[in-house]
């Protein structure tokens, strides 16, 4: 189960700016522009903090209708740390790794992972949201757990008790409001079935040194997997880091893993020599954090 610490998420906030007098008017007009804008941003951030916060997935997203994903993360990791997450995203369940090594011997890894993605809100009145991978290592520094691999993605949905189709939306995909139709086309979808679920959403995941090429501040993802087992997402690193739309989930898995009946951790499993391929299928060192 998922417990967050007491810990106060940092605020995004703009930073101002100072201009010269002497600068020319059409750049005196454009330096009065972004300070307006600078100071509107940080009231908002402000009346995130002092606002009551949401508590339900409903007012959520009422709430955050206008926000950037700036605000929105924040007031999604503020109504984490106020533990207003339901319950079906606390919990996790078992999923199964087997492999045999260049010897023979075969290794058996279990793994718990949330049984759903990211959400806020109540028992009865919850939504999931997509969120940056910054505030998705954020939760995951809180709570000792960790970002999927490819192969763990693939594992969860062999595993999954629930398998729905996906829904691709094709307009205004990074808006909240785009985020919170596709939510509730999920709910339509899933009928009140509960488990581990899958084809939902793609995965924010980690990967390798080999798939970010070199390149830095990116986002990894993948999955999406449609009812023959085939993800629509193949693994992508090719937007930035603060890009996320509508078809973005965050699943997380807890570090804690049993290997052979013996404790290890999930990220020191990720590089290991040999046992890595009961959670990864990638060459190269795994990124381990965002």
């Amino acid at each position: 189960m998922i417990v967050t610490k007491s810990s106060n998420p940092k605020l995004y906030a703009s930073r101002g700016w100072v201009f010269k007098q002497d600068y020319p008017i059409h750049l005196f007009l454009a330096a009065m522009c972004m300070i307006l804008l600078s100071c509107n941003t940080m009231r908002m951030t402000e009346s995130l903090k002092n606002d009551s916060l949401p508590e339900t997935g409903s007012v959520f997203y009422h709430r955050a209708a206008t926000y950037d994903w700036k605000h929105r993360d924040s007031l999604a990791l503020l109504m984490l740390e106020a533990g207003q997450i339901p319950g079906r995203f606390r919990k996790m369940v078992a999923v199964i790794s087997h492999m045999t090594d260049s010897n023979g011997k075969r290794w058996k890894a279990k793994l718990y992972v949330t049984k759903d993605y990211f959400m806020v809100g109540t028992r009865r009145d919850f939504a999931r949201v997509p969120i940056t991978p910054m505030a998705a290592q954020k939760i995951a520094d809180q709570t000792h757990t960790a970002l999927p691999t490819r192969k763990m993605v693939d594992l969860i949905h062999l595993q999954a008790r629930v398998r729905l189709d996906p829904v691709p939306l094709y307009a205004h995909r990074d808006s909240t409001v785009i985020m919170r139709h596709h939510d509730l086309i999920i709910e339509g979808q899933r009928k009140g079935k509960h488990g581990l679920i899958s084809g939902i959403k793609k995965d924010v995941v980690l990967s390798s040194s080999d798939a970010w090429k070199g390149r830095t501040n990116r986002v990894a993802i993948y999955g999406w997997h449609k009812s023959d087992g085939k993800p629509i997402q193949p693994l992508y690193t090719g937007h930035v880091d603060w890009y996320v739309d509508y078809s973005h989930g965050i699943r997380l898995i807890d570090r804690k893993v049993s290997v052979n009946g013996r404790r290890m951790d999930y990220l020191e499993l990720l590089n290991h020599p040999v046992l890595r391929k009961l959670v990864t299928d990638e060459p190269g060192d795994m990124l381990l954090r965002y």
